[in-house]
């Protein structure tokens, strides 16, 4: 799994020109499945993203989690993640895991985030959707769980 979290101050997708849904201050995380990730991976690596100290705290230095400030957060699949750019110029998505054990991971990382009493909303998986947003910062973070 890999994920790439922005910072933001807020955020909303649109599914068909229409929002689908917003978040306000928080995080936005886009979410990679690889082939080979397990579901039983979920729970470590989510419990470090919603450790992460991304957020300032009254002296301005980044020493909050997203559990302190109540933040939002908002997950969108992104199986372009894992395009390989070795060869050529059209992106290979090989290592992408393929979308149904892809979704119930995806289901599995929103489930577990949803129980830590952190408001959680989604995009659709599979859809194609536009993603706004305005990343406060900017504080943009890339991680791999493994």
């Amino acid at each position: 799994m890999k994920v790439i979290i922005q910072r933001v101050k807020k955020a909303s997708i649109k599914i068909n020109s229409s929002i689908f849904t917003s978040i306000e201050y928080g995080m936005v995380i886009f979410l990679g499945i690889k082939k080979g990730d397990k579901i039983e991976d979920v729970n470590m690596f989510v419990d470090k993203i919603l450790k992460l100290r991304i957020f300032e705290d009254s002296s301005g230095k980044m020493n909050l989690s997203i559990k302190d400030i109540l933040g939002e957060i908002l997950i969108i699949s992104q199986f372009t993640l894992y395009a390989n750019m070795k060869h050529g110029n059209r992106p290979s998505f090989f290592e992408s895991e393929n979308s149904i054990l892809a979704e119930n991971i995806y289901n599995e990382f929103v489930n577990y985030i949803s129980q830590k009493k952190i408001i959680v909303k989604t995009g659709k998986f599979g859809s194609m959707m536009d993603v706004s947003l305005i990343n406060h910062g900017p504080v943009t973070i890339e991680m791999e769980n493994k």
